[in-house]
C-alpha cells in the first residue's frame, strides 16, 4: 500500500517541510539512495528496524518496502508527524512512530515492548549533532540489544 503515497518530493511540498540545520537535519530525497541503505540492512523480513530522525520518511519507506517486519521511527520534530502518520497508515501496522528525543528514549526497551522476540537492527541517517552520542550509547549498551547497524553520519 506504500505505492499510494505521494512521492517523497511531493510530501515535502505538501507539508511545507524544510531541513532545520539547528537540529542537524538533512533530507535523503533520492529513493535510490534510501533503497541502497535498506538493502545493506537486509534481510529485514523477521526484523524490527529502529530508525532515528526519519524526517519526511524516505528511509522509512525504503525499509518497509524492503520487507521489514516492523519499523520503529523516533522523531522529535512535530512537523514530520503528519507525513509519518500517512506512511504508518499505508504500512498497515508495520510502523510505530515515537515522538521523542532519541537521546532520552530507552530504545532497547521500546523495541522489545513494541515487537518482542524479534531481531533488532538500526538503520538511520543520523543528525550530525547527536550521531556520535547515539552510536556511543548503542555500542556501550549492556546487553547489546541490536544485531546490525547501518548508519550514515551527516557532515
Amino acid at each position: 500500500m506504500l505505492e499510494i503515497l505521494p512521492t517523497l518530493k511531493q510530501t515535502v511540498q505538501i507539508h511545507n517541510l524544510y531541513a532545520n540545520k539547528k537540529l542537524g537535519q538533512h533530507f535523503l530525497l533520492d529513493m535510490n539512495v534510501t533503497k541502497n541503505i535498506a538493502r545493506l540492512a537486509a534481510p529485514l523480513e523477521a526484523t524490527t528496524v529502529i530508525e532515528i530522525g526519519p524526517g519526511p520518511g524516505g528511509l522509512t519507506r525504503a525499509l518497509l518496502s524492503k520487507g521489514a517486519k516492523h519499523v520503529i521511527a523516533v522523531e522529535m520534530d512535530d512537523r514530520f508527524l503528519p507525513p509519518l502518520d500517512d506512511i504508518s497508515k499505508a504500512a498497515e501496522g508495520r510502523l510505530s512512530v515515537f515522538h521523542a528525543d532519541a537521546l532520552k528514549l530507552d530504545i532497547a526497551s521500546t523495541a522489545a515492548e513494541t515487537n518482542p522476540n524479534t531481531a533488532i537492527k538500526i538503520a538511520a541517517n543520523l543528525p550530525y549533532n547527536v550521531g556520535t552520542k547515539l552510536l556511543i550509547n548503542w555500542l556501550t549498551a549492556s546487553p547489546l540489544f541490536w544485531e546490525q547497524a547501518v548508519l550514515m553520519f551527516q557532515k
